[in-house]
């Protein structure tokens, strides 16, 4: 029994002794590992400390959601604001030789609001960029070398919400007939819509526009923004072609609508912008199509209608498409369907 125990001991002795000579070459950088994790962890702390400092400690001297201080000196004048929409951004600028703000400035107020803030610097010049995590109407107050900035949800302030959105646009051309771009016309009609907007502006009613030039933005930013606006109400304008592309006598409107919506409020109201649009174009009635295969159909949280003025694909309809008071008139249906649609309880 001695023996065996002895035997045992003088085993464990031999694994012991190896195991030691073994580890220690590592035995520094043990050390140094065990420092470096004990540094992390204290930078991990303060940056969480100071994401709390920053972002949830109540906004001074003047009530508002954020207090964004300034460098010395910042007159009123010097900041100039851009608001993005599209992409939920606020741009703030302001002049001074800043490389990095969050080393000497502050951000402090709720971040209920915020999804993300960023700084950026070029040739004597500072931008803040906060970026919402909805579409918010933003509140501007400077005083004491610092801006206050209010959010406010869209519909605390209007009782209803427009998305229009002019398909294609950039290096998507749509549809191409005879030289003729889709995305021109579709931009042409929306900027009808919006010129009538201006004109006769709808009491209450806040619209807008996912583009008003030749740009493209994503199918997602399209749609976001009327998700992110919790839009009433979302229209997208095209125009149609032959399933071939090739010019035929197909001619008329076409209202796509998302079939999946709850009590097919998408369909409801397409069938508003078919009757309205076909009545101030004179315009050959195709019907209603369901369009949950198109993706800002399928996403849509909102009542959205895809409408296809006219065939670019029938000569006669892609003259008329081309036209400036053919175009007010699709503009004019679009915009007499939105007010139709708000009686109907949209």
């Amino acid at each position: 029994m001695e023996k065996k125990l002895l035997k045992a001991t003088s085993c464990f002795l031999v694994i012991l002794c190896l195991g030691v000579c073994f580890s220690l070459p590592f035995f520094p950088k043990l050390h140094q590992w065990s420092v470096l994790a004990r540094e992390n962890r204290k930078l991990q702390e303060e940056m969480q400390v100071l994401a709390l400092e920053d972002m949830e400690a109540p906004a001074e001297e003047i009530d508002a959601h954020l207090r964004i201080q300034l460098p010395e000196g910042t007159k009123e004048e010097d900041i100039y604001m851009v608001e993005n929409p599209l992409y939920q951004e606020i741009s703030i600028y302001f002049p001074g030789e800043i490389t990095d703000y969050f080393s000497e400035y502050k951000v402090i107020g709720k971040s209920d609001y915020i999804a993300d803030i960023s700084y950026y610097y070029k040739e004597n010049q500072g931008t803040l960029v906060i970026r919402t995590d909805k579409v918010y109407e933003a509140d501007y107050q400077y005083a004491q070398n610092a801006l206050y900035m209010n959010f406010t949800d869209l519909h605390d302030r209007y009782e209803k919400v427009v998305v229009v959105d002019a398909g294609h646009g950039g290096r998507a051309a749509g549809a191409v007939k005879q030289g003729v771009y889709e995305k021109d016309i579709d931009l042409a009609i929306t900027n009808q819509l919006l010129a009538l907007v201006q004109d006769e502006p709808m009491e209450n009613v806040k619209f807008y526009f996912t583009r008003i030039d030749d740009s493209n933005p994503s199918l997602q930013r399209r749609v976001d923004l009327a998700n992110k606006t919790d839009a009433d109400l979302f229209i997208s304008v095209h125009n149609n072609s032959s399933a071939s592309g090739r010019m035929n006598n197909q001619h008329g409107t076409l209202v796509m609508y998302s079939e999946s919506q709850e009590e097919s409020k998408s369909k409801a109201f397409a069938q508003i912008c078919l009757d309205n649009v076909c009545a101030n174009l004179e315009s050959n009635s195709r019907g209603l199509m369901e369009g949950d295969d198109i993706y800002i159909i399928r996403t849509s949280s909102v009542p959205v209608a895809l409408i296809e003025v006219g065939f670019m694909t029938n000569a006669s309809e892609l003259q008329k498409l081309q036209n400036e008071e053919y175009q007010k008139s699709a503009a004019r249906g679009i915009y007499e369907a939105i007010k139709e649609a708000f009686a109907q309880g949209f």
